[in-house]
């Protein structure tokens, strides 16, 4: 199976970032996006060309055109922000976004009317109906496609940083499960989910995609849904890891974030050097110190088992990479990951609220939604 790949250009970046639409006042889930997609349809009837629904019904997902920049991106799914609240604020609807609700439970959201989820929900029954989970996914262009599969193996070095950075999903069904992010233990539930398998180039993902194809578990490419997999249709590489992120500020520095270390990667692999990559065990034990600890995590960081606190190696990253930061114009969003780090993830946010509230949880999601509203700065 040949497996054409978009042209893009390099290093350009395209956001998608879910949401969770709640009352107001009770903060559980309602289930009307499709209420909130007929009000965006234009004077044609056509619907809006960058909103759009997702599995399920309580959620719209926002997602960006191509930018060169990071602010561009943030930027158009902040204004796309400001479209889908014309209709929510009215109904006493917020908005808000982390990598689960608090105490939604699953048994009463409904099921976004597709033949493609309907399929889903077919195959997967109880794990796919408990996909209550929101997050953002970040594109970055490549510009030729012998690059994709290094540049997708030497980012799993960094999937637990990317993972302790956006961590939002503590509680699930009412419960603080223990973990930063139960969202990443959840849909890695799912048969195509799930951290990627290594692969040496391009031709050995044609192979897989064809095993995958042939015998039915897939019917296209969108339905391998690793946490960072090629997007040949755009030409890019597609990083699905984080947990969603509550505020502007928070979106901006981890797409910084992911931006600045595919361009690192990109221009390594133009000088003539590997990129690192760690083994398939490490990785997966990343993966899971990251959801579990979070921003506490003691991470592996190379082949011969080097290990160090996730939060310390970020800091250190923070200062190899300003330099590609600055060259891709996107300096003043990268320096956002100290604003993520002073004022705690997502996770620690909420967990702060919950225990100021005595273990309310419906202040918790006050809280995102104020989040959402005013920034992380303002707070």
């Amino acid at each position: 199976m040949g497996i054409e790949f978009a042209r893009s250009e390099r290093s350009t970046i395209g956001i998608e970032w879910e949401l969770a639409l709640v009352d107001r006042n009770t903060g559980d889930l309602v289930s009307i996006a499709d209420e909130v997609l007929d009000g965006l349809r234009g004077a044609d009837g056509s619907p809006h060309p960058k909103i759009t629904g997702e599995l399920l019904l309580n959620t719209v997902e926002l997602v960006s055109g191509v930018h060169r920049t990071v602010a561009g991106a943030v930027s158009d799914v902040v204004g796309q922000v400001g479209e889908v609240r014309t209709i929510t604020d009215p109904r006493g609807v917020e908005l808000v976004c982390s990598g689960s609700h608090p105490f939604g439970q699953w048994f009463d959201q409904e099921v976004t009317d597709k033949a493609r989820y309907h399929r889903l929900i077919d195959r997967t029954q109880w794990w796919g109906r408990n996909m209550m989970i929101w997050g953002i996914h970040v594109h970055v262009g490549i510009e030729d496609r012998s690059k994709v599969i290094p540049i997708l193996n030497g980012l799993l070095t960094y999937l637990p940083h990317l993972q302790a950075l956006s961590a939002s999903s503590p509680f699930w069904a009412g419960v603080n499960t223990g973990y930063a992010s139960n969202r990443a233990q959840m849909f890695q539930q799912l048969p195509t989910a799930g951290l990627p398998w290594i692969l040496e180039d391009w031709s050995a993902w044609e192979r897989y995609v064809q095993d995958m194809t042939v015998t039915g578990i897939v019917d296209d490419v969108t339905e391998v849904r690793w946490d960072i997999r090629p997007s040949p249709r755009w030409g890019t590489i597609e990083i699905r890891a984080c947990d969603g992120v509550s505020t502007a500020e928070e979106l901006a520095a981890i797409a910084a974030f992911i931006q600045c270390l595919v361009e690192w990667m990109s221009t390594r692999l133009d000088e003539g050097e590997t990129v690192p990559q760690l083994q398939p065990w490490f990785v997966r034990e990343n993966k899971w110190r990251a959801s579990r600890y979070g921003l506490d995590a003691e991470i592996i960081l190379d082949a011969a088992g080097t290990e160090c606190h996730v939060i310390d190696d970020v800091r250190r990253l923070i200062g190899v990479l300003s330099p590609v930061a600055e060259r891709l114009g996107c300096l003043p969003e990268f320096a956002g990951l100290n604003l993520i780090l002073d004022a705690g993830a997502s996770y620690q946010r909420q967990l702060r609220v919950a225990d100021a509230a005595d273990g309310s949880l419906p202040a918790v999601v006050r809280a995102l939604a104020e989040e959402l509203r005013t920034g992380l700065v303002a707070r």
